[in-house]
């Protein structure tokens, strides 16, 4: 393994860089590794930008990987659920898999019939993006160009994807963009994440906090209708930090449509247009003491339970992942936003540059 960093006196953050694979269609696939003073260790490849490992200590100490993924890259080219991918362009699901921009109608491809989800059947999950070493910013770029009609999608989008990590154990990701012709786009990272340790089980005892009062309602196959409802007496409270596993059982509507929870979250902002980063969610995983913040630029948060993990797929320890076995928190603009004059807008134009960033800062109570 290649150490491509530079001394220990400069920074603390270790980056290595190796060979992971070859894809079936020929491409090599490298793995970065970064590590910090205090044992987290966060492992990311160039393909689909996926983050295969986040090595955590817990209250003692002991170091665990917390992040659910595969074995190798076949495995993520054939078998995964978004394990740790960026998905784009548009992440999340668009209705009827198509929209209408500045009165032209684009289709796409409809990868959920009849709806489109996470950017298509070969999303920004599915290619090889290069990548560079970030010269003392303690991370990684990644970057892909991806070109104009891509899955349906108008303008050339150049995209830039950063990986850093410090020694406050603060895991960030910035996302910038760039077209030559008005499109949407909606970028971020879809990891799963189990604070006992990946392949330990359901995460129906962690202890979640969203801050936010209301969430997006959806219809049976989880489009919002673009009604916003209050979260007060109802499952969808997780104002104030509780189990995760009541609301997931709960017979509420909502979350029968999406067999638990697989919704998005209007985060509490001073104004629709504000864009600071605040916190939008805290983890608590009582038996190992992890804690997991997520801080974030984007308006919303969308908490999916694993529902659809069906034991199909196999960590790196062998066992089977099941249905509430992680958690994704992906902070986003809103599903289907692009058919909704009145949530954020997601259009990015020429002369305009996108850009998004979340914290995942860990920690141990």
């Amino acid at each position: 393994m290649a150490l491509i960093t530079t001394s220990a006196s400069e920074r603390k953050t270790i980056i290595k860089k190796q060979r992971y694979g070859v894809t079936a269609d020929g491409v090599t696939v490298d793995e970065y590794t970064l590590r910090n003073a205090n044992g987290v260790e966060i492992k990311i490849i160039t393909y689909g930008g996926i983050i295969t490992e986040v090595n955590v200590p817990d209250r003692y100490g002991r170091t665990a990987n917390i992040a659910l993924g595969l074995s190798n890259l076949r495995d993520y080219e054939t078998k995964n659920a978004f394990f740790g991918a960026i998905t784009g362009r548009y992440a999340n699901r668009i209705a009827n898999s198509k929209f209408t921009l500045d009165g032209v109608e684009y289709i796409l491809p409809a990868n959920t019939p009849p709806h489109h989800l996470h950017g298509g059947m070969k999303g920004f999950d599915k290619v090889v993006w290069a990548a560079r070493e970030l010269a003392g910013q303690e991370g990684v770029e990644l970057s892909y160009l991806s070109a104009d009609g891509e899955e349906g999608y108008p303008g050339t989008l150049d995209t830039k994807v950063t990986y850093t990590l410090d020694d406050e154990n603060r895991f960030k990701i910035v996302y910038t963009a760039t077209t030559d012709k008005p499109t949407i786009v909606n970028l971020t990272n879809h990891s799963y994440f189990n604070l006992a340790g990946e392949g330990m089980g359901d995460i129906h005892d962690h202890i979640l906090m969203l801050n936010a009062d209301t969430f997006t309602l959806g219809d049976e196959g989880l489009i919002p209708t673009g009604e916003f409802a209050e979260v007060t007496g109802t499952p969808f409270d997780f104002r104030t930090p509780k189990a995760i596993a009541a609301g997931q059982r709960s017979s509420h509507p909502q979350i029968a449509a999406g067999r638990g929870y697989d919704h998005n979250w209007v985060l509490n902002r001073p104004s629709p247009d504000d864009t600071s980063l605040i916190i939008a969610a805290r983890v608590y995983e009582p038996a190992s003491g992890r804690t997991m913040e997520v801080w974030t630029t984007e308006p919303g948060i969308q908490f999916y339970a694993g529902n659809f993990l069906t034991g199909a797929q196999y960590g790196p320890g062998g066992r089977a992942y099941r249905q509430g076995d992680g958690l994704a928190l992906e902070t986003q603009h809103y599903p289907d936003s692009p058919n909704h004059a009145n949530f954020p807008s997601t259009v990015l134009r020429p002369g305009e540059t996108y850009e998004s960033t979340t914290i995942f800062k860990f920690g141990a109570d």
